[in-house]
């Protein structure tokens, strides 16, 4: 499913996201979601020669058939979700929207975490915190939190800026056991002042705990500012600031400017031993979920 048939299809999140799970699974070698644990999931048949201890015995009696259990891998791996909704995250692109692209990487990812019996939360945050849910494994905990994803995907922004490093470290005081913690923004905020950020994500770090940064936009207008150099008019959706221009005119300081940010945030994500990861609204979601998938392996 390509980002078009998505972007068009967005009434139904839940049914996107596992469809795009599944397609991912699919190009695995190996199916990281089946092994043997307390948690059932489904029934094989019985092989000659395997093990007799994972026999539903209590089917055999109705079917007279031999099933073997078949269990989704149980971990004690929390994962909290923090999904940007400031204004800057509903600019347009040819493909998805930034928060309707976040918000379908939480609903991926959560997908995973509930096939996988992790528990999550999500937290939506602008300047402040907006919402924050418990954290859960439950399928009606999955529910209610694709629920607010659409909700915040069919409602029309109003003027708000971003504080993304204020909103983790309250976080890293509310958070007491040791968690992954994923942020999906487009980091706007901290472009002039970059040190609140690399505190809060020194302070996240100092709690032990482990972090994956998404960093999406538009490749094509946010970070390559390919525009024809004609006049535009340029409103800031945070602050509703516009400017007349020609792209040529502010281009070249721009480049320079979003390279210097973006490479600053690269090397202090690997000082603190924090994954770093620039994502593409106009690519497909193997972008996100092969690096997610990796650390969660290796948090197991």
């Amino acid at each position: 499913m390509n980002l078009q048939e998505i972007g068009s299809r967005f009434e139904n999140l839940d049914f996107l996201a596992s469809q795009v799970v599944e397609g991912f699974i699919t190009g695995l070698h190996k199916s990281p979601f089946h092994g043997f644990s307390v948690e059932f999931a489904e029934h094989r048949l019985y092989n000659t020669g395997e093990s007799t201890k994972n026999i539903d015995w209590k089917l055999y009696g109705r079917t007279d058939k031999l099933f073997i259990k078949k269990y989704d891998e149980e971990t004690n791996l929390r994962c909290h979700l923090l999904l940007d909704v400031s204004s800057s995250m509903y600019y347009p692109s040819e493909s998805l929207d930034k928060i309707k692209f976040g918000a379908m990487a939480v609903a991926v990812i959560g997908n995973i975490l509930k096939k996988q019996r992790d528990a999550f939360s999500l937290t939506t945050f602008d300047s402040k915190i907006q919402f924050t849910s418990d954290t859960r494994s439950s399928l009606s905990h999955y529910r209610l939190i694709i629920n607010e994803l659409q909700s915040i995907v069919n409602t029309k922004p109003e003027k708000t800026t971003t504080n993304v490093a204020e909103v983790l470290n309250q976080i890293a005081e509310k958070i007491h056991r040791r968690s992954l913690v994923v942020i999906i923004s487009d980091m706007f905020d901290d472009v002039e002042n970059s040190n609140a950020l690399f505190d809060a994500l020194k302070h996240m770090r100092f709690k032990k705990h482990e972090i994956i940064v998404f960093h999406i936009g538009d490749k094509k207008t946010e970070s390559d500012f390919e525009f024809e150099n004609r006049p535009y008019r340029f409103t800031d959706i945070e602050t509703g600031e516009e400017l007349k221009l020609f792209p040529n005119e502010v281009k070249e300081n721009f480049l320079n400017k979003t390279k210097e940010f973006e490479k600053s945030i690269k090397e202090k994500c690997v000082q603190f031993k924090i994954d770093y990861n620039k994502i593409d609204t106009a690519q497909d979601f193997s972008q996100l979920l092969m690096p997610f998938y990796v650390k969660r392996m290796k948090m197991k």
